[in-house]
């Protein structure tokens, strides 16, 4: 397994009523936030400690919530805002 990002449900469905920029930026950041996860935890399925407090990414347009699962490898997008611009 890889370390991936993946919307969680709520966001998926808030998602698709969302502007196709705001999303590019959205889906930009989380996949910076792959990349970094990925370095931070080298050995993800092997991690035996707690998981990353996650936290708040402001993009043009509004803001989303993440949480990452080290063991699951993955970063997870749990709430999306957009502010519109």
């Amino acid at each position: 397994m890889s370390w991936t990002w993946e919307y969680a449900f709520a966001a998926e469905a808030a998602a698709r009523h969302l502007p196709p920029a705001f999303l590019t930026e959205v889906e930009h950041k989380a996949a910076e936030l792959v990349r970094a996860a990925e370095a931070l935890y080298v050995h993800g399925r092997a991690h035996a400690g707690h998981d990353s407090k996650g936290g708040d990414v402001v993009v043009p347009g509004g803001m989303f919530t993440y949480q990452i699962v080290v063991r699951s490898e993955r970063v997870y997008v749990l709430q999306i805002t957009y502010l519109g611009r």
